[in-house]
C-alpha cells in the first residue's frame, strides 16, 4: 500500500500548514511539499486530495469498554460490544480496552480476545489488566506478570475508588497496585500506569494523593479518569494537574441531558479552565468511556436508570473546544492524539512525522467532521462512509 495525501492542512498536532504526507505500507514515510512515489507501475499509488481538508493523527481512545460493560441494572443492562465502525467512523484508530464494574461476567480472557479481533480487523488495540475490583483480576494470576508478559497489556485499570461500586480498597492495597504496576512497566518498557476510576464520593482523589505524598511513587504513576464528573472533583483535578499529575476527562455525547441531573463539567469548558489555570496542554487526555454503562443512582445509591458511553464523544469534544471555547485546533486535538500517546508510551502513535504509524484522519474544514480515516496505512473510511467493516457488521 502506497498512499499520498496531497496539499492537506496538517496538524501534526502542531500546525504545519499545507503539505503532502506519504505512506508506505503502514508507516508515514515522508512529510513535505510535492512528494513523489514512482515504482514504475509495479505498485499502485493511491493519491488523496486534501486541499479542502484538515489532516490530523488518528484518534487514540485511552479508555473504552470494547467488549461492553455495565450490568448495574441487572443482566439486561449489560452494554453491547464495540464494532469496528463504531471506532473508525469516529476517527479512532487506536483504542485501549478495559473491563469496568463487572469483573465476573466480563474477564481478561474475553477482553484480550476482543482486542485481538479488532486488531485483525484493522486498528491498533491495547488493554488494561483488571477491573473495578481489588484484589485485581488478572489473566496470569499476577498483575505484574500480565503487564510484563502479555504484549497488549500496558497497565492496570480501571481500578475504582471513591465509588459505592468499588471494592473499597485500603491505602495499603491501593499503594501495592501502583507499585506492582510501576515495576511491571519498568521491566517491560511499557507505561505500567494505573487507570483509576473516580466516583462521586467526597473522598475524591484522597487515596491517590496519599500514595504520592506518603510513598516514593510519583504522580505520573496514575491516570485518574472521569475527573470532570462533578465540579468539586474537577477543582481537585486542576490542583493535581498543577502539581504534575495527568488527568483524564471523559467525553459525553449527551452532555445537554446529563447537565440537567448533575454538575458534570463539559470537556471544552474544563480544558479552557485548565489552560487558564496554567496546566500544561500536554497533561490531559480525553477518553470516551465508550460502550461503558452510565448508571444513574439517587442519593441513597439506588439504581434509577442507565445510559451508554459513545466513541463519537471524542471528536465531538474536539469540535466543541474549537467552536465553543475558541481553543486552537493544535491544542484541542492533543488530548486525543499526542497526549495519550505520550502518557501511555505508545511511541509510534499520536503524531504525523516520518517513522510513525500510518494512522490519520482527514476532517472537513467547515465542521470538523470525518471525511477519511486511515489506520495502519489502510483506508478504513472514505467520504464519511466505511470501506472496511467488522467481520459481522452489515455492509452499507
Amino acid at each position: 500500500m502506497v498512499t499520498i495525501i496531497r496539499n492537506a492542512d496538517v496538524y501534526a498536532p502542531e500546525h504545519l500548514g499545507r503539505t503532502d504526507v506519504l505512506l508506505l505500507g503502514g508507516t508515514i514515510a515522508a512529510v513535505g511539499e510535492n512528494l513523489k512515489a514512482n515504482f514504475g507501475g509495479a505498485v499502485k499509488v493511491t493519491e488523496l486530495d486534501g486541499s479542502e481538508l484538515i489532516l490530523t493523527p488518528g484518534l487514540i481512545d485511552g479508555h473504552e469498554h470494547i467488549m461492553g460493560g455495565g450490568g448495574e441494572g441487572g443482566f439486561h443492562t449489560r452494554t453491547p460490544e464495540a464494532s469496528l465502525t463504531d471506532l473508525t467512523l469516529n476517527g479512532i484508530t487506536t483504542v485501549v480496552g478495559c473491563i469496568g464494574t463487572d469483573g465476573v461476567a466480563r474477564h481478561m480472557e474475553s477482553l484480550l480476545a476482543k482486542a485481538k479481533g479488532l486488531e485483525e480487523e484493522g486498528i491498533t488495540t491495547y488493554v488494561y489488566t483488571g477491573s473495578y475490583q481489588v484484589p485485581v483480576h488478572t489473566l496470569t494470576g499476577s498483575m505484574m506478570k500480565d503487564i510484563m508478559m502479555l504484549d497488549k497489556v500496558i497497565g492496570a485499570g480501571e481500578i475504582a475508588i471513591s465509588d459505592h461500586r468499588s471494592s473499597q480498597p485500603s491505602f495499603e492495597e491501593f499503594a501495592r497496585i501502583a507499585a506492582d504496576a510501576r515495576v511491571g512497566g519498568m521491566l517491560s518498557g511499557k507505561a505500567g500506569i494505573v487507570n483509576v476510576h473516580l466516583g462521586d464520593s467526597p473522598r475524591m482523589m484522597d487515596l491517590i494523593l496519599r500514595v504520592v505524598r506518603e510513598t516514593e511513587i510519583p504522580y505520573s504513576q496514575f491516570l485518574p479518569t472521569h475527573v470532570n464528573r462533578n465540579e468539586a472533583l474537577f477543582c481537585q483535578a486542576i490542583q493535581f494537574a498543577l502539581e504534575g499529575g495527568t488527568i483524564d476527562m471523559t467525553g459525553n455525547e449527551d452532555i445537554d441531558y446529563w447537565e440537567t441531573i448533575c454538575d458534570e463539567v463539559r470537556v471544552p469548558t474544563g480544558i479552557r479552565r485548565l489552560l487558564d489555570a496554567g496546566v500544561s496542554d500536554d497533561n490531559f487526555p480525553i477518553s470516551s468511556d465508550g460502550q461503558g454503562s452510565l448508571p444513574i443512582f439517587n442519593a441513597k445509591g439506588e439504581y434509577q436508570g442507565i445510559g451508554i458511553g459513545k466513541a463519537s464523544s471524542l471528536l465531538k469534544e474536539v469540535r466543541e473546544c474549537v467552536q465553543r471555547e475558541n481553543i486552537p485546533l493544535e491544542i484541542a486535538i492533543k488530548p486525543v492524539t499526542s497526549n495519550p500517546a505520550r502518557i501511555l508510551k505508545l511511541s509510534s502513535k499520536g503524531r504525523i512525522q516520518p517513522g510513525m504509524d500510518g494512522d490519520l484522519c482527514l476532517l472537513r474544514k467547515d465542521d470538523l467532521t470525518i471525511h477519511t480515516v486511515i489506520a495502519k496505512g489502510q483506508i478504513m473510511v472514505r467520504d464519511g462512509k466505511p470501506l472496511v467493516y467488522g467481520t459481522f457488521e452489515k455492509r452499507g
